[in-house]
């Protein structure tokens, strides 16, 4: 199926964008996850446009999302970053998922830079800390690429063999040890939400691969590879998944260690973007 609707209104809120931005043309796009306000790289020339105010941007519902984009420039390079973003817990279709994503494609976005709270299926992996996404498991029952296919978003079927840019994962690691910030590389295991697993459901995540198990990220980065944007995955462990910890979880704890860990996230991706092995690509 060729969707030209949803084409049209795709380049109906690109068309805005690039009227209030003055056809800024960002190379590299930041999605922030819960609990990372103030992971946000130092931009100058900053223009901010609420979500609420953008044709076909609906308003965010998730505590600690903010719902707006933020566009500037870090050291030269143009930016643009998503505070808040969607989710299909939140009652959004997974095909529009898809959506800001292959915005950020048309807008020019070459790079994409995806964060998370996620929780840990091991033992080994402890919340506070930082994993780059190195592979994931789409788990959630759907795909945000059925049933709204165009050519101009990529191949109807798309490679999703390097779905993490193992270039943009190796300037990371490196960028970490220099900042002696500890991390660790794992597998991201995508489900629907929003309820917290189960203990035998963490079992046969960790039993088929999974690391970390999070409600986001993955369908952003089908949508982005589709239009062959590079994407770089940091999560951060907000919690021991049940039957690791009894400890029941909260948001509200969540959030709060999410601003401990933005200072360590936020050095990160600055180093990641002013690093000189990036080529002034990012």
């Amino acid at each position: 199926m060729n969707d030209n609707n949803e084409l049209l209104k795709i380049k109906k809120t690109v068309k805005w964008i690039n009227a209030k931005t003055k056809n800024r043309k960002p190379l590299t796009a930041i999605i922030t996850g819960s609990g990372l306000a103030e992971s946000l790289p130092e931009l100058s020339d900053k223009l901010v446009l609420p979500y609420k105010s953008i044709p076909g941007f609906p308003t965010t519902t998730v505590k600690g999302h903010k719902g707006e984009l933020v566009f500037g420039n870090y050291k030269g390079r143009p930016i643009v970053i998503m505070r808040g973003r969607f989710h299909f817990y939140e009652g959004c279709k997974m095909s529009f998922i898809a959506m800001p994503i292959r915005v950020l494609g048309f807008l020019g976005v070459k790079n994409l830079i995806v964060t998370a709270a996620v929780g840990s299926l091991r033992p080994a992996i402890k919340p506070g800390e930082i994993v780059l996404l190195n592979d994931h498991i789409n788990m959630t029952g759907d795909n945000p690429l059925i049933g709204n296919y165009n050519e101009k978003f990529g191949a109807m079927f798309p490679d999703m063999s390097n779905p993490y840019d193992k270039k943009l994962l190796k300037i990371a690691s490196k960028a970490a040890k220099k900042l002696k910030i500890k991390i660790k590389s794992g597998v991201y295991f995508a489900v629907s939400g929003p309820s917290y697993e189960t203990a035998k459901e963490v079992g046969v995540y960790r039993m088929l691969g999974g690391d970390v198990v999070g409600m986001s990220v993955v369908p952003e980065v089908i949508a982005a590879r589709q239009m062959k944007i590079n994407v770089l995955g940091i999560s951060w462990v907000s919690n021991f998944t049940t039957g690791i910890s009894n400890k029941i979880i909260e948001h509200k704890e969540v959030l709060e260690l999410g601003g401990k860990v933005s200072l360590k996230i936020k050095a990160l991706i600055e180093a990641v973007l002013a690093s000189k092995s990036a080529g002034g690509s990012l």
